[in-house]
């Protein structure tokens, strides 16, 4: 028996396909099953028809029990672009066997994006929108970390560890292993609080709309490529433990996603009295959730029926779940993240100026974002207030991280604005339910442990899809140029091409770089070791030097499809800071600052 369409907008369900948001369809950024953070351009793609068929639109409070289930998948969906941020991040952090570091480093991120998403919907863009950790700031912190001062230190023998204790002395293999760790994590620390009042400064400031008139598509384009494309060998790297569990994973979140996107699950339901069969996307929601899952799974059988080999020297260990199980045991009940936890944060101008590019990078992004939720929540597309201000929340998210530790910073999850179409729930009261719920788990500590134990091999196979959709979605920003003008190709091509060449080769000779000034020698390294920024720098110079028409070059484009096929079920009031309006009328000082409500009188 199914449900009338009255019944199915009660339970807050949809039943029909999803608009074509399934993985690598039309719109590929607008994805649930896809957990990534960075898949932020195709969402002004769409222009369909959202705010008219909406259940709860943004100002609606759906009942507290409806809050807290689509709560939760909200959590569900961002938690696979969560978690892979400390996963990525242990080896150059030099933990990748300190299960303990790494299961507060996961507790800690969930706790941060739980308060950023809260701040966010609350103070910031006021939009039903999630906040979580980025890639953008992966890869300068990656050339950050590989600054010879921060490279790991070697494992010593027994017999070398005695000889050393011997001798009394106390060399960089005998550092105490937090002390390690934390000292680099306090360097990250440091590069992402100062870089992130870049952000706070555009946001407050106005500038943001001053800077989107100097970036389009052929600068985007390939600075969220290279993000991608530059994390291969972290892919190559944990599927090479055992490849034919990797594909496993890349088949199954496939199967969820493409293959069985338009399959709705009968699940069953108690309404008035009765059990009632509704039908919901479950594959197409979860399919990255349950691609995970079903690769862990089979790993865990293995690992009972002693199939995969029992030692580490062998292909195929990695495979095993029974490794890191004494992170569950060894971790704490409740670990309760604060900031400072890893020590006072430190800056060096290297590590500032290379965080910088991922700071401007995920500004960019969270541009497109901000009108796609709009849209998809049925609101008017975002006022100029509006946009400033959710971008200095995401500066102060930023900070709030910074302080913290997470390692990361914080952006926009365009996942879970893609969410908003299919649950055809907008409500903001549901994204403010989802970050109290990423505080309340990131207090667990044996809850971060539980993900410690997930397979290298699966989590391979999980990255060779994310990182490629991070690469295809940049890509996909060219819908907007003229691919037939040489002019572009030439720009796309070389900035691209040199986003790779040049950090591979500074990392083969780091030495080569001697100006005589330690600190600006840091700078160089890191600068140009950083794929975006040198792709990101080049596509920037060269579309605004190299003469074209605006058509040419798809600004005009790029900037309009943002607001179009927008379906309004509220006013402008939606992006008002709550219990504040009768302050923006004391006094006429309040007119001029382009961040608060009252600024609209002069746009």
């Amino acid at each position: 028996m199914h449900l009338s369409k009255d019944e199915r907008l009660e339970l807050g369900l949809k039943t029909e396909g999803a608009d074509n948001l399934a993985f690598g369809g039309k719109d590929g950024d607008e994805q649930p099953d896809v957990l990534i953070g960075e898949s932020h351009t195709e969402a002004r793609q769409k222009t369909v028809d959202t705010g008219a068929d909406l259940v709860y639109s943004l100002n609606d409070r759906p009942p507290w029990y409806l809050c807290i289930l689509l709560g939760f998948q909200h959590y569900v969906l961002a938690f696979g672009g969560i978690i892979a941020i400390p996963l990525i991040l242990a080896e150059p952090l030099c933990i990748s066997d300190n299960n303990v570091a790494k299961s507060q480093l996961i507790c800690t991120i969930f706790f941060v994006s739980g308060l950023s998403t809260l701040l966010q919907t609350a103070v910031g863009i006021r939009l039903p929108i999630l906040q979580g950790g980025t890639f953008s700031f992966i890869t300068p912190t990656i050339a950050i970390l590989s600054l010879p001062k921060w490279q790991c230190p070697v494992p010593q023998g027994p017999a070398m560890l005695s000889m050393h204790l011997q001798n009394g002395t106390s060399p960089l293999q005998m550092e105490n292993s937090d002390e390690v760790w934390m000292s680099r994590m306090r360097e990250i620390q440091g590069a992402i609080l100062v870089s992130s009042l870049v952000q706070i400064m555009l946001g407050l400031t106005g500038l943001v709309g001053f800077v989107l008139k100097y970036i389009g598509p052929l600068a985007i384009a390939p600075t969220i490529s290279l993000i991608g494309l530059s994390l291969f060998i972290e892919a190559g790297k944990k599927s090479g433990g055992h490849w034919g569990i990797a594909a496993l994973t890349v088949c199954l979140i496939l199967l969820f996603s493409q293959y069985l996107s338009k399959v709705d699950v009968p699940l069953i339901a108690y309404k008035d009295k009765k059990w009632k069969v509704f039908h919901y996307p479950l594959f197409k929601l979860f399919s990255a959730l349950f691609g995970m899952c079903g690769g862990w799974l089979f790993c865990y059988l293995l690992t009972i029926f002693d199939v995969l080999p029992s030692k580490a020297a062998d292909y195929g260990f990695s495979a095993r779940t029974d490794i890191n199980t004494d992170a569950i045991t060894t971790s704490p009940w409740f670990h309760i993240p604060y900031p400072g936890q890893w020590g006072l944060p430190t800056v060096s101008v290297s590590s500032v100026l290379g965080m910088m590019a991922g700071v401007l990078a995920s500004t960019m992004e969270s541009i497109g974002d901000y009108y796609a939720c709009a849209r998809l929540s049925g609101a008017p597309p975002p006022p100029t207030h509006a946009l400033n201000r959710g971008i200095a929340v995401e500066g102060i998210g930023c900070i709030l991280a910074g302080l913290w530790g997470t390692g990361n910073g914080t952006t926009s999850y365009s996942q879970n604005i893609a969410a908003l179409g299919i649950t055809k729930v907008g409500s903001r009261l549901v994204l403010q339910t989802t970050g109290i719920l990423m505080i309340v788990l990131g207090i667990f500590g044996k809850f971060g442990a539980v993900f410690i134990t997930i397979p290298d091999p699966v989590i391979g196979g999980m990255f060779l899809i994310m990182f490629g959709m991070i690469a295809a979605v940049g890509i996909s920003n060219l819908q907007y140029v003229d691919l037939n003008s040489s002019r572009n190709l030439l720009i796309l091509g070389f900035s691209t091409f040199s986003g790779l060449v040049l950090p591979t080769w500074f990392h083969s000779n780091p030495d080569i770089i001697d100006t005589g000034i330690k600190e600006l020698d840091q700078v160089i390294v890191v600068l140009f070791t950083t794929h975006m920024f040198i792709g990101g720098f080049f596509g920037f110079i060269l579309d605004n030097t190299i003469p074209g028409t605006e058509e040419e070059r798809g600004l005009r484009k790029w900037q309009h499809t943002a607001q179009e096929g927008t379906q309004v079920t509220c006013d402008l009031s939606c992006y008002d800071i709550p219990y504040c309006n009768f302050l923006w009328k004391q006094s006429r000082f309040f007119q001029y600052l382009p961040f608060l409500p009252s600024y609209k009188t002069h746009q």
